[in-house]
């Protein structure tokens, strides 16, 4: 037999739980009942209204709303409710002398170029495009040949729209350095006449790998065309200038497949014909 403590209440079977507490009576014998405990009296609290965060809801939905409604309206003006057809662009108000494709701003009281080709020259090189029928936009404009600053291109037989910048003597009045091409009004081009090929001088050459080439040494004949560098207008001939090759020159550029070059027009005939249209 185990000591067990409190001992086991004798109204108590082992299935059932504890006695269930007493409805109603009085306290259990010797203990004094409860005594009520008394607080202050308060008002009950009165209910907080919703009201005023209903109608604050209701005033910021309204201003939401407002503004797309707002936001809709002003799309609606700007593009006047019909949506721009795409790839097509604004017809120009004619007389406004715009320049479409250019990218260049006319000077006040310079007339719309003259054809689409037209162009903003950024370097001296950039001159020899009037050779090819583009009018420089940033050029000076060509008023007789007194004061005129001239650059000379002649282009290559074997690729005749690539042109290279030629001789001018830079003692003379019409030259103008590298710096100053919007001064340049006048483009003086010697073109390649087809067919005025001569024999070839054969050059004897070391390439880089000091291996000895030949190179044939082809003379030609150039034709000296001056035009109006702004407007890329003819504004004079300057005759045939010839292409000698009466001595290899020490330097050579030449065609590494035909083991070709041509000879350089001659200097001083440019010089000559300069000399007489700008005198």
């Amino acid at each position: 037999m185990s000591d067990s403590y409190p001992p086991p209440d004798p109204n108590l079977t082992p299935w059932s739980g504890p006695p269930a507490p007493q409805q109603g009576g009085y306290p259990p014998y010797g203990q004094p009942p409860p005594q009520p405990h008394y607080g202050p009296l308060l008002p009950p609290a009165p209910n907080k209204s919703n009201k005023g965060l209903i109608i604050g809801l209701v005033a910021g939905a309204v201003v939401v709303i407002l503004a797309i409604c707002g936001a809709g309206i002003g799309i609606l003006v700007a593009y006047g409710g019909d949506e721009p057809e795409r790839g097509t662009a604004a017809t120009p108000t004619p007389g406004a002398g715009s320049t479409p494709g250019t990218g260049a701003v006319p000077t006040p009281g310079q007339a719309d170029p003259p054809n689409n080709n037209s162009m903003t020259a950024r370097y001296s090189s950039d001159l020899a495009n009037v050779c090819e029928g583009s009018p420089i936009l940033n050029a000076a404009p060509y008023g007789g040949p007194a004061g005129a600053k001239a650059y000379t291109f002649s282009n290559n037989p074997d690729r005749p729209t690539s042109w290279s910048s030629t001789y001018v003597p830079a003692n003379k009045s019409y030259y103008a350095k590298s710096a100053d091409y919007q001064k340049v009004s006048v483009v003086g081009c010697l073109k390649f006449v087809e067919g005025s090929q001569g024999a070839p001088k054969k050059c004897q050459y070391k390439d880089k790998a000091e291996k000895q080439v030949s190179v044939d040494y082809v003379s030609s004949r150039y034709t000296l065309t001056f035009y109006a560098t702004r407007t890329a207008e003819k504004i004079g001939d300057g005759g045939t200038v010839t292409a000698p090759t009466n001595r290899c020159p020490s330097f050579i550029s030449y065609d590494k497949t035909t083991m070709r070059a041509y000879a350089a027009p001659d200097s001083g005939t440019i010089e000559a014909a300069l000399d007489t249209f700008l005198s």
